[in-house]
């Protein structure tokens, strides 16, 4: 995060417990910063707006969150929820398990739509703690007596994997970088995988995993470069260890509905006379790790600068093929259509088709619909351009935006 982010976090805090204001903060830090808190107040009392916490109405508010406020902001209200969840123990039980079920129910879930994943889990965790105390100290237990071994365990086989790929010479030719991640399973995740399928703590087959990201070379002019090195990756892993007849997934070369690819192995890292739970490891490429992670929080990232820029300069490009559309179209009307002569600026005022001086969403929308861009485009660069985030362009932030062109 930026300078901004940073310090409207340290002063978040300071700002709840009535020690500073909001014109404090502007007279003597910036707008900027007072621009962001007073985003992430927001963003604290919409909760609270809703009367019943179930899955739709917490589904809802996390598009909401991620389609009408800075990203900037929903990163820096997931950092104070992850604070406050380390020092629940401090607040009466009641506000314990309120403030637990709502960062279930909502703010886990939002951590891992903008791709912290491990801010996800530890959300997780905490929260599961607090709402199911009982359940929760059964299962940590469990997982924390087999911690060190299965750590250790993790990161022999992570060098012994990342060394045979990256000296497989048919690999190297295909792909230009090759990582891999460890994880041991959180305690949520294991907690689920008990109640979903009635099994014991010991039947829990992904309690280790790898994740292998393959990024494919791009000078080939090969589309299936990321599924064949997805495939000559598992060919490698079959070889050198032994893997679960049966268990295998692949979803590269058929990809779940919502577009996730991955392919999935079972590994067997027990030895004679000492059973362990099996290895998960996950084979995929940047692109489908990118779209694995991204899930609905992928346009909302535009604007806090957290995505490809390219993809940025693209939907800026659609917004000046939009303009200059709208520009053309001005000149074909007869001069009574031109508002009097008032507008200073003709694209902006047609794009404006209601005459209130804004761009909202809907007639960007249509303009764009128009160049054959998708209307998920136009809410992109909506959060793009829409410098203080109230939903709608004001005729300073599209001449802002012409300016940078």
């Amino acid at each position: 995060m930026d300078a901004e982010v940073i310090s409207a976090g340290i002063l978040r805090k300071a700002l709840d417990a009535g020690t500073i204001s909001m014109s404090d903060v502007e007279a003597q830090i910036g707008t900027g910063i007072a621009d962001l808190l007073h985003e992430s107040l927001r963003l604290k009392v919409a909760p609270s707006k809703v009367d019943v916490l179930d899955d739709e109405s917490a589904s809802s508010l996390r598009k909401f969150f991620l389609s009408y406020y800075d990203i900037r902001a929903v990163i820096l209200e997931l950092s104070l929820k992850l604070d406050t969840m380390r020092h629940l123990q401090y607040l009466p039980k009641h506000l314990q398990r309120v403030k637990s079920l709502e960062v279930m129910k909502i703010y886990a879930p939002l951590a891992h739509a903008v791709g912290a994943g491990n801010l996800s889990l530890e959300l997780e965790d905490l929260s599961f703690r607090y709402l199911f105390p009982h359940s929760y100290d059964h299962v940590d237990q469990w997982l924390r007596n087999r911690e060190a071994e299965c750590k250790l365990l993790i990161n022999a086989y992570k060098a012994q994997l990342l060394q045979a790929l990256k000296s497989d010479d048919e690999l190297n030719e295909i792909v230009q970088d090759i990582s891999i991640e460890g994880r041991y399973k959180s305690r949520f995740s294991t907690m689920k995988k008990l109640v979903k399928d009635g099994r014991k703590p010991e039947e829990v087959n992904d309690i280790l995993g790898l994740r292998i990201i393959l990024d494919p070379r791009c000078d080939g002019g090969s589309s299936d470069w990321g599924p064949r090195a997805c495939h000559r990756t598992h060919e490698i892993i079959r070889a050198l260890l032994k893997e679960v007849p049966g268990r295998t997934k692949d979803y590269v070369t058929q990809p779940k509905r919502n577009g996730y690819q991955s392919l999935h192995v079972a590994i067997d890292v027990s030895e004679p006379g000492k059973t362990r739970p099996l290895m998960e490891i996950q084979i995929r490429t940047k692109e489908m790790h990118r779209i694995a992670i991204g899930g609905e929080a992928s346009h909302s990232l535009y604007k806090g600068g957290l995505t490809d820029p390219g993809e940025a300069k693209r939907l800026k490009a659609i917004m000046l093929a939009a303009a200059e559309l709208a520009a053309h179209r001005l000149r074909d009307l007869p001069a009574s259509d031109h508002r009097g002569g008032e507008c200073k600026n003709q694209a902006f005022c047609l794009i404006d088709k209601n005459g209130d001086g804004r761009i909202s969403i809907e007639e960007l929308t249509e303009v764009m619909e128009d160049l054959g861009a998708e209307g998920e485009d136009a809410m992109a660069l909506m959060h793009l351009l829409d410098a203080n985030s109230d939903g709608s362009l004001s005729f300073d932030e599209f001449e802002s935006f012409q300016r940078q062109g």
